[in-house]
């Protein structure tokens, strides 16, 4: 009875409800013919007319009741079912299998043979009163649920075994039928527990029986898949760009949208009035397969939006946090600038005053703006220091009033660091040179046309060449070795007293005396010491004549000696320094020098600027220099 319960339940789950499920859905279906056993079900447990109620009414009648008159009454009420057997009411071949004390049941798996001996008197399998009120009283939980006190408190009569087992298998199967239970069907081999030996007929006497056929045929003629049209369209919408994100229409279209971008025919799919049916497992494979590489490109979308919404919200709190700190910044920044305007405006205000009263004494009005101004030329002046000693005087920034002294000290202190500075690397020659040089500068400095061409010549020892100097060591110094230590030497022109003609000559320098000598035989044609020297006289312009003032008394009156040289301040300057008559230095600016001759005359030699020419003048007998 139990299995016949259990076999009607995989009936009406599997087999029933699929081809009901097909009709309810509007799919066109073949039905499959399968046994049915709620017909046995019916012939068991059927109210007034089942086996267990004419068993339970048996029990109940007054009277002797015995196994035999349940088997009478059994064979009065359902002797004629066509799934009842007993031994009256069968045939001669049935008879031979049957006992008279026994009934057969034609189930679905088979015959089954039931011996009636026992029937009534297990039924009736009931506990005594006294035995149940001893149990409810027990202190073992176990025994309080089993056997509670509220049944003893009822009247009516207990139920018996059989309706008990009814009861309880009718409560199992509504517990089933709230389920979606999965089965698994246990084929036995054979009968002897045998591993790899199958008996065929045990096996298709347990496929028939089980109804496997059936659910064969049901599944074969049906589909595999079917769901309603809301999860298929929520489930593979993002195959379809028509579907996905969203669909806004009913599920039943998205649906046939949905397979027909996804190439489904009408031999793979059914729709129904709210599901869609797949027949072919490969049809939903291959649905599947294109809905994992479908779920790659998602991930890789959900990705990029949760990334881009994660960075947003990082950018407006980035952004919320700089606007705040803007805020704080600005006004530390607008709080600091009116500090520094309000300190500015007193600072400026102040120098105002200052700069009003900058003639006064020093007061509290103008002691800021007086120190401000020497702040801020010593500030000028380590910035525009001059940079060459010869540019001390003339670059000097100019110093205000109340530093004037100030000035005039740095500028002295300045002057000799640059001094100092430039001295430390000079050799005793270069230190010989600018002390001629700067005799040079004394002499002539603004008062001598041709004195800046003759700053950046060197002085020399001689102008006279190597050849000259060796015929000059021959000639000269061998037959006046009285004449002393060489000092300088050049060439000159030489102006006779008489006629002014000019002559070619040797002007040579000792530390004691002066010779002018014949070029190229190096005889002496005049000599004088550097003690008899009264004075040197030049002009202004550019010219080379110099007079060299001698005595005019004595037997050597011979008058003033007049020559012409290119090197006329290097000259000048080196006999005016040697014969230590720098003071004697005359510079003529009104165009002419008076000149001694012998016996006590005297001559003039004019000077103006033209074409440059050296000659006597035939009327008035004085000598012309022109000049540029």
């Amino acid at each position: 009875y139990c299995n016949e319960k259990l076999q009607q339940l995989f009936i009406e789950l599997t087999l029933k409800s699929e081809q009901e499920e097909y009709l309810r859905e509007g799919i066109e279906w073949e039905p499959v013919e399968y046994f049915n056993n709620k017909i046995i079900c019916d012939l068991v447990e059927e109210k007034h007319r089942g086996i267990i109620s004419i068993l339970d009414e048996e029990c109940l009648r007054p009277g002797e009741v015995t196994d035999d008159t349940f088997l009478v009454k059994l064979m009065q009420t359902v002797g004629q079912h066509k799934h009842f057997q007993a031994h009256e009411t069968s045939d001669y071949e049935g008879r031979k299998t049957i006992d008279r004390d026994q009934f057969r049941l034609i189930h679905y798996a088979g015959e089954v043979t039931y011996n009636i001996q026992g029937f009534v008197d297990k039924n009736n399998d009931l506990l005594y009163r006294s035995l149940k009120e001893a149990a409810s009283t027990s202190s073992n939980r176990i025994f309080q649920e089993v056997f509670p006190k509220s049944e003893l408190l009822s009247q009516k009569r207990p139920p018996t075994a059989g309706t008990q087992f009814k009861t309880s298998l009718n409560q199992l199967m509504d517990i089933l039928m709230s389920k979606e239970p999965s089965y698994v069907r246990c084929i036995k081999p054979n009968d002897y527990k045998q591993p790899a030996v199958f008996d065929e007929k045990i096996i298709r006497h347990q496929v028939k029986y089980l109804g496997l056929m059936e659910n064969l045929r049901v599944r074969r003629a049906g589909f595999c898949y079917r769901r309603s049209f809301s999860f298929f369209l929520d489930r593979y919408k993002s195959l379809c760009p028509s579907t996905w994100p969203s669909w806004h229409g009913q599920p039943r279209d998205g649906v046939r949208t949905l397979v027909q971008h996804l190439g489904y025919t009408a031999e793979q799919f059914k729709a129904g009035k709210t599901k869609i049916f797949i027949r072919l497992p490969q049809t939903l494979f291959k649905t599947e397969d294109c809905l994992q590489l479908r779920k790659h490109e998602l991930v890789t979308i959900i990705t990029a939006k949760w990334r881009m919404y994660i960075a947003r919200k990082k950018y407006r709190e980035l952004r919320d946090a700089a606007i705040v700190f803007q805020k704080f910044w600005q006004g530390i920044l607008a709080r600091r600038y009116t500090r520094q305007y309000r300190a500015s405006a007193m600072a400026i205000r102040r120098f105002i005053v200052g700069f009003k009263n900058r003639n006064k004494p020093e007061c509290p009005e103008n002691i800021n703006f007086l120190k401000f101004v020497r702040i801020n030329y010593l500030r000028q002046l380590a910035k525009n220091l001059p940079k060459s000693l010869l540019k001390v005087d003339s670059h000097w920034p100019k110093a205000p009033p109340s530093l004037t002294k100030t000035s005039q000290l740095l500028q002295e202190l300045y002057r000799s660091h640059l001094a100092i500075k430039f001295m430390k690397p000079l050799t005793a020659e270069d230190k010989a040179q600018f002390t001629l040089k700067l005799a040079a500068s004394d002499l002539f400095k603004g008062r001598k046309e041709c004195y800046p061409s003759s700053v950046a010549k060197v002085f020399l020892n001689t102008h006279l060449s190597q050849e000259e100097m060796r015929a000059k060591q021959q000639l000269f110094d061998s037959k006046v070795p009285e004449a002393g230590v060489h000092k300088f030497s050049l060439h000159c022109v030489k102006y006779d007293r008489h006629g002014y003609k000019a002559r070619k000559r040797s002007f040579l320098v000792t530390d004691k005396s002066c010779y002018l000598v014949e070029v190229g035989s190096w005889k002496v044609k005049e000599h004088f010491t550097l003690n008899q020297i009264e004075g040197i006289a030049v002009s202004s312009l550019s010219d080379g004549v110099v007079v060299i003032q001698l005595p005019a008394s004595g037997p050597q009156d011979r008058g003033d000696l007049i020559v012409s040289t290119d090197t006329v301040v290097e000259f000048v300057t080196k006999l005016a320094l040697y014969s230590e008559k720098l003071s004697q230095v005359t510079i003529e600016t009104s165009g002419k020098i008076t000149h001694n001759l012998p016996k006590g005359h005297s001559g003039t030699i004019h000077f103006q600027h033209g074409n440059p020419f050296i000659g006597k003048d035939k009327q008035q007998g004085f000598l012309q220099v022109v000049t540029q």
